[in-house]
């Protein structure tokens, strides 16, 4: 599992401490307050706004096939395959590492790419791109705008199904928008993802058929960038307690104007 790999596999470990009852760390991380994990087990969480809410760029028929029934498949699907390796540790039989293996990062990815998803998506659009996501974007991409158009792009042209998603790398500090494969695959160790698109034609097909193109156009009209920047702020405040986003030319700072927090 790659995609969001870090902040995934410290859920599960959190499913982990919970029934083992040990003490589980209380650092505030990226995936807080999204409800996707309910008494020590992976949970669907609800919408953040009505079923209708998002038309007529996304339809309610559409909105409900993929959270009701998809992205529920993927929380009991995550939480099956976490049972069974329980249940593989217990009797010492690796038998089915390989596939329980897979089906954990599979669903876990899926689970946890949904849950961003439904808020990567406001009623109405966005009402403006906050000032230090339009910062950290300019210093990433050399403006917004080409951030924008290299998300959709990267959104339109993913191999077979898959995701586009705006990320932060820690290890230099900066945004990254990347494609991935089915959930986990072609993305890169460690990455928190801010903003995601969902290109599986589960999450179009009844609405757009076959154009992933028109798809991506609308999901570009009802992007969150005001959540992006929420998360972007968070990871910034809470990332090994040191760095914030900043746009003045103090030095020493780290690289996309991130400076160390005083």
């Amino acid at each position: 599992m790659k995609i969001g790999s870090a902040s995934a596999v410290l859920a599960a470990a959190g499913a982990v401490f919970e029934k083992e009852k040990m003490p589980m760390p209380t650092t505030v991380t990226a995936f807080d307050n999204l409800n996707a994990v309910k008494e020590g087990k992976y949970a669907l969480p609800a919408l953040p706004y009505d079923y209708s809410a998002l038309e007529p760029f996304y339809s309610e028929q559409t909105l409900r096939l993929h959270h009701d029934k998809h992205h529920a498949a993927y929380v009991n699907g995550f939480n099956t395959a976490l049972e069974k390796l329980q249940a593989a540790r217990k009797e010492g039989n690796f038998l089915d590492i390989k596939s329980l293996s897979k089906a954990c990062a599979f669903h876990g990815s899926g689970h946890v790419l949904h849950t961003l998803f439904w808020h990567s998506m406001k009623p109405g659009g966005h009402s403006g791109m906050p000032d230090d996501l339009a910062m950290a974007l300019n210093n990433s991409f050399d403006s917004v705008d080409a951030a924008k158009a290299q998300f959709a792009a990267a959104a339109k042209d993913v191999e077979a199904s898959g995701w586009g998603v705006l990320a932060y790398e820690p290890l230099a500090g900066k945004l990254l928008i990347l494609q991935a494969e089915k959930h986990q695959d072609l993305a890169i160790w460690g990455v928190l993802p801010l903003l995601v698109c969902d290109v599986w034609e589960h999450a179009y097909y009844l609405q757009y058929q076959n154009r992933r193109a028109d798809w991506v156009d609308a999901f570009m009209k009802l992007a969150n960038w005001e959540f992006a920047a929420q998360r972007l702020s968070m990871i910034n405040h809470n990332f090994s307690g040191q760095w914030k986003l900043n746009n003045s030319n103090d030095a020493p700072r780290p690289p996309s104007g991130l400076k160390k927090r005083s």
